[in-house]
């Protein structure tokens, strides 16, 4: 895969690769997100994401959502930790269309106060339905755990009471800090040429006020010690356990040899250890997953699993069983073949996502200024030693290390 990258005098900065199809997969991401916010913006990031679509000075709601998909296109946003991302899918053709749509929004919304009342509740119904899910719940619940009094520990939906007294003033002053040029990514995946996208982007108005400077990102330490463990009493039949610790941040070289030894431990395959070991050889649990959560600085990385309460502590056992494992001894240079193999193919089919490959493309550019190809990845893969994975599981998997969350 090409890529063509611009940075006009305005900071916006632009990547572009060709795709294999007439489909054109199109974005802009913001460099701001939950970590941004001040204490008593608790929820803006995200409050702002779902108040960018009602209105801007050319264009009311409705003129919004329907500006694509009247031509069968998709228009759509989200909120992290670090990004706010908004995106569009729509047949090449309507390229402009697109582009100028996207600009308006994101430079031009106005927020008004009637769409925020209503908008409100939209946003606390999903607070609520997240809350009603204590399998996701427990996600952020435990990384407040790991980033206390940190911003990455900050939930991204917010708090309901407080989103409801919060003005048009308070989401215009929160973009103007966070939204400027500078800290944009135009990203596109699609057979459109740079040319053409300047041309487009150049009759833009980009025209934008930015009056104050933005918070300065806390960066927390890498690592943090564990917490005893903590039980919260839920009204659910099963419990739900959380075991993980801090880790590497995405630009960190040993957080790809982070990510081949959760994909071997509890990644997408049945075939993982801990589904082996929990689901198929115990029939202890229905899903069994680890995950890597990662940041430009920090990282969390988990093992997340449901049980019947009284096999908690037998299921914890297992799981510190298959990290000893790891920690014991390096993996055989075949074990570690067939490892490769195996995330190499995952890697293959994922690049058919081609929005999640616009969508990675435009956030690894947005915060490490940088791009990274399949073959290019598979190279790194195809260079990971055992000693450089047992070291790290040294590391990061040492049960010691370990926090732990229940819910039941």
């Amino acid at each position: 895969m090409t890529y063509t990258t611009e940075t006009l005098p305005s900071g916006l900065r632009i990547i572009c690769a060709p795709s294999p199809t007439d489909v054109v997969y199109c974005g802009i991401a913001v460099d701001s997100g939950t970590r941004d916010e001040e204490d008593k913006e608790t929820g803006i990031a995200h409050f702002t994401e779902h108040l960018t679509f009602k209105g801007t000075q050319r264009r009311k709601a409705w003129h919004i959502i329907n500006r694509m998909e009247s031509v069968g296109g998709d228009l759509n946003a989200y909120t992290g930790k670090e990004e706010t991302v908004y995106y569009c899918t729509f047949p090449r053709e309507h390229f402009n269309r697109a582009i100028d749509l996207l600009m308006d929004i994101v430079l031009h919304s106005t927020y008004p106060q009637h769409e925020m009342e209503k908008e409100v509740e939209v946003v606390v119904d999903e607070i609520e339905s997240y809350n009603d899910s204590p399998s996701e719940l427990i996600f952020d619940d435990f990384e407040a755990l790991l980033f206390p009094e940190h911003p990455l520990g900050r939930n991204i939906l917010g708090d309901a009471d407080r989103l409801r007294q919060m003005k048009s003033s308070d989401i215009l002053r929160y973009v103007s800090r966070q939204y400027r040029l500078d800290r944009m990514v135009l990203f596109l995946y699609g057979n459109v040429s740079m040319k053409d996208i300047l041309r487009c982007v150049n009759k833009a108005d980009m025209q934008k006020d930015s009056t104050e400077n933005p918070l300065p990102r806390m960066k927390p330490n890498a690592f943090c010690p564990p917490s005893e463990p903590l039980t919260i009493r839920k009204d659910t039949h099963l419990a739900h356990v959380m075991m993980g610790c801090r880790c590497y941040g995405g630009n960190d070289p040993r957080h790809l040899h982070l990510v081949v030894l959760n994909n071997l431990l509890g990644g997408p395959g049945m075939s993982s250890r801990l589904n082996l070991a929990l689901r198929e050889h115990n029939g202890l649990v229905y899903n069994v997953e680890s995950n890597i959560a990662s940041y430009t600085d920090a990282g969390a990385w988990s093992v997340y699993f449901g049980c019947d309460q009284a096999n908690v502590a037998q299921c914890r056992r297992l799981v510190e069983n298959e990290l000893e494992r790891l920690m014991d001894a390096p993996l055989s240079e075949r074990a570690l073949a067939a490892l490769k193999k195996q995330l190499k193919g995952q890697i293959c089919i994922s690049y058919d996502n081609f929005e999640g490959v616009a969508i990675g493309m435009g956030k690894r550019f947005l915060h490490y200024g940088t791009t990274q190809t399949q073959e290019s990845l598979c190279e790194k893969i195809d260079a990971l030693t055992p000693t450089q994975l047992w070291e790290t599981a040294q590391e990061i998997l040492c049960p010691e290390r370990l926090t732990t969350l229940i819910y039941c």
